[in-house]
C-alpha cells in the first residue's frame, strides 16, 4: 500500500545542502584500485547519505535535543534505492514522521535521487543506438564491483519495459506537439514497412533545411483514409495548410488524393528514387525544395 506522501506532488529541489561533508576514505580503498569513476561513485553515495541526514536534521532538529516547535520526528531507517548510471542501487534511507501524527514525511534528497525517469531515457537512448536489451548491462559505465554487484533494474525484461514506456511517452508527445510555429517549405510522406506493419510517416523541412518529424499513423496499407487521417491530424495541430508547400510523395494515388484534399496549394513532386531512409535527403530533392521555394515566392 502506497504511503500518503507518495501520492502527493513533492518539491524535490529543496534538499538541504550542508556546508561541508566528511568522506570516509578508508571505506573506499577497494574503489581506489578500480579507477577514478568507481572512487567518485563511492564518494557520491557517502555524500548522498549526508544529504539525506541533513534533510532530516533540518526538519527534526539536532539528534538528542528536545525541540517543542519541531514539525517532524525521526522514524528510524529503511531500505531504499536510487538511480545511478542506468541502474538501481540499494541504499539505507532515513525516515521521519509528522509531529502531529498525520503520517510519514518525504526526505527531499532521497525523493530527488530515487526518481526513475532517467532510467527510461537511458534505455531508449541505448536501444535506439543499437544496443540490445540482453547486452544493456555491458553498455553501462563501470561503477565498481561492490556497487555493480548489488545493482538491479538491468535485466532484459526490466530494460524492455522501460524502453516500451519511454517510447510510448515520446510518441504521445510527438503526436500532440503544436505545429503552429513551424514554417515548412516541403513535406515528405511515405509508407515505411516494419515486418507486417505499415506506418505512414510525415517529415517536414523548414526554410533552413532542418527536418522535423511530424506524425505517423499505423495501418495495413497506404490507403486514402489512413493518409487523410494523418494529414487532418497535422492540420488540427496547427500546421498551416493554406500556404503553398512542396509535397514529395511516391506514386501512390492515395497519398496524392490526401494531399489535394487537405492542402490548399500543394506543389506535388513525385519521388523518382523512392528514398528508403527518412534520415537522408537526396541532393536532387534539396534542389527541388529550393526551386519550389523560388517558384512559390519564398526566399530560402
Amino acid at each position: 500500500m502506497r504511503k500518503i506522501y507518495q501520492n502527493e506532488d513533492i518539491d524535490t529541489n529543496q534538499a538541504t545542502v550542508p556546508e561541508a561533508v566528511s568522506v570516509a576514505l578508508t571505506e573506499l580503498a577497494g574503489e581506489v584500485q578500480e579507477g577514478l569513476l568507481a572512487l567518485a561513485v563511492g564518494t557520491g553515495l557517502q555524500v548522498l547519505t549526508a544529504l539525506m541526514e541533513a534533510d532530516v536534521t533540518a526538519r527534526c532538529g539536532e539528534k538528542g535535543r528536545h525541540d517543542a516547535t519541531r514539525m517532524a520526528t525521526r522514524h528510524g531507517h529503511g531500505a531504499g534505492s536510487v538511480t545511478l548510471g542506468g541502474r538501481r542501487i540499494p541504499v539505507v534511507r532515513p525516515r521521519m514522521r509528522a509531529s502531529d501524527g498525520s503520517g510519514e514525511l518525504p526526505v527531499a534528497a532521497y525523493e530527488l535521487f530515487s526518481q526513475t525517469e532517467v532510467l527510461g531515457r537511458m534505455a531508449m537512448e541505448r536501444m535506439l543506438a543499437g544496443l540490445s536489451t540482453r547486452r544493456y548491462r555491458v553498455g553501462l559505465e563501470p561503477v565498481g564491483t561492490r556497487v555493480d554487484g548489488s545493482a538491479t533494474a538491468t535485466s532484459k525484461s526490466a530494460v524492455s519495459r522501460r524502453f516500451v514506456t519511454a517510447t510510448e511517452t515520446a510518441l504521445a508527445e510527438l503526436l500532440a506537439a503544436d505545429l503552429s510555429g513551424l514554417d515548412l517549405v516541403a513535406l515528405m510522406v511515405d509508407g515505411v514497412h516494419f515486418a507486417e506493419h505499415c506506418c505512414v510517416v510525415a517529415l517536414g523541412i523548414d526554410i533552413d533545411g532542418v527536418k522535423h518529424p511530424l506524425s505517423l499513423v499505423e495501418g495495413s496499407t497506404e490507403n486514402a483514409t489512413l493518409v487523410t487521417e494523418l494529414r487532418v491530424g497535422l492540420r488540427e495541430r496547427g500546421l498551416n495548410v493554406t500556404r503553398p508547400i512542396l509535397v514529395v510523395i511516391d506514386g501512390s494515388k492515395a497519398l496524392r488524393r490526401a494531399v489535394v484534399d487537405v492542402f490548399d496549394h500543394p506543389v506535388i513532386q513525385r519521388c523518382q528514387l523512392h528514398y528508403a531512409d527518412l534520415r537522408i535527403m537526396p541532393r536532387w530533392m534539396m534542389c527541388s525544395v529550393l526551386t519550389s521555394c523560388f517558384e512559390l515566392g519564398r526566399s530560402p
